[in-house]
């Protein structure tokens, strides 16, 4: 493996439209949401691993999950888990472990991934990487993979790239943000848009430069911590520092800035899995056509459904169509699943009424 290859996989988020089963002390990545036998963040560690050679797998997460992180990939060593002590997007959390990765590798080349996306076929995920990998380290490029729209998503943005040339590797117009669904379909309809599905490689001196000329407030704010960095004083730099700041997604700050964007059109089957719903559009489903993880089920009249519960509880259901139903601990949801994207709400509702513990 090329010792230059470096990750940071993204874990840091709270999944909250997976509640009751992410709750904010034990999100989604931590799960095993598919049913498979590995959690979410175990799936990705692995897939990175085909490529990229272990000890440079950087995990990016909060402060209150660093056991949990250490816990489930035993082949993590604590200098791979940069703790966030305070919230703030993805701009913040990347500078800083590029500049980690950086001092420790100056001629690092690395990707930036999700820790709870679900990938199809994982050789061709590495085979789009590595080629992506081989052109930054030729070119000073900032690279992104774009999903190929099979219906016109509304809840996802989407990349518009210049399609002049027939090379696999694509110039990057513009980033557009989640759309209306009349705009989607213009979009679709005009061929050179893809999802964006918020994966990113370059070198790591090339993230640097973009963030030392679109953000210089943010990069002076985490440059002057150069000399710390992977000592034991960067801690208290950090626990200092990063508060102040700004809250900016890596998007805003540098790929809708910077001229030297491309994209690769990803051939791999792909899902952000960010709701019960997309769970459900992923996982195998019975008769009925019900998705059925850890249950086991009695089902008379009844299809479309999400079931969750812990393994081998038994559910009777009979009358209930296109339904989430999932049983955790003290937390029953039944929830229709067109109302997905109203469970972050009702999580809100639940914890002012009931306390904040059930979230």
């Amino acid at each position: 493996m090329n010792k230059n290859y470096y990750a940071i996989l993204m874990a840091g988020g709270v999944g909250s439209r997976f509640w009751p089963v992410s709750t904010k002390d034990f999100p989604k990545q931590f799960h095993d949401m598919l049913g498979t036998g590995d959690t979410l963040i175990q799936k990705t560690f692995h897939r990175l691993a085909d490529l990229i050679p272990k000890e440079n797998i950087f995990i990016l997460t909060n402060e209150r999950y660093n056991n949990l992180v250490l816990e489930q990939l035993p082949d993590v060593k604590q200098r791979q888990v940069v703790l966030e002590p305070a919230m703030r997007n993805t701009a913040p959390c990347i500078l800083y472990a590029s500049l980690k990765i950086q001092k420790e590798n100056p001629d690092a080349v690395m990707i930036v991934a999700p820790s709870d996306h679900w990938i199809e076929d994982e050789k061709t995920f590495s085979k789009n990487v590595q080629q992506a990998f081989d052109f930054c380290t030729e070119n000073d490029a900032l690279m992104t993979l774009g999903i190929q729209p099979t219906f016109p998503n509304t809840g996802y943005g989407y990349i518009e790239f210049d399609e002049s040339n027939s090379s696999s590797i694509k110039t990057v117009n513009q980033f557009r943000e989640k759309p209306n669904y009349e705009t989607a379909k213009g979009f679709i309809a005009q061929g050179n848009f893809l999802w964006n599905a918020g994966i990113f490689m370059w070198r790591a001196k090339s993230v640097v430069e973009a963030f030392k000329n679109n953000q210089p407030g943010l990069f002076d704010l985490f440059e002057k911590g150069i000399a710390l960095y992977n000592t034991d004083a960067e801690e208290d730099f950090i626990k200092e520092n990063y508060p102040k700041a700004e809250n900016i997604s890596v998007d805003y700050a540098i790929m809708e800035k910077s001229t030297n964007v491309k994209v690769i059109v990803a051939e791999f089957d792909w899902n952000d899995l960010g709701t019960w719903g997309s769970l459900y559009d992923k996982l195998d489903k019975d008769e009925s056509n019900n998705a059925v993880v850890n249950a086991r089920t009695l089902v008379e009249d009844a299809s479309g459904n999400m079931i969750r519960t812990k393994n081998h509880k038994i559910v009777v259901i009979d009358g209930i169509k296109d339904y989430i139903i999932v049983d955790k601990d003290e937390v029953l949801l039944i929830f229709p699943r067109s109302k997905e994207q109203d469970i972050k709400k009702t999580l809100q509702q639940v914890k002012d009424k009931f306390g904040e513990q059930y979230g």
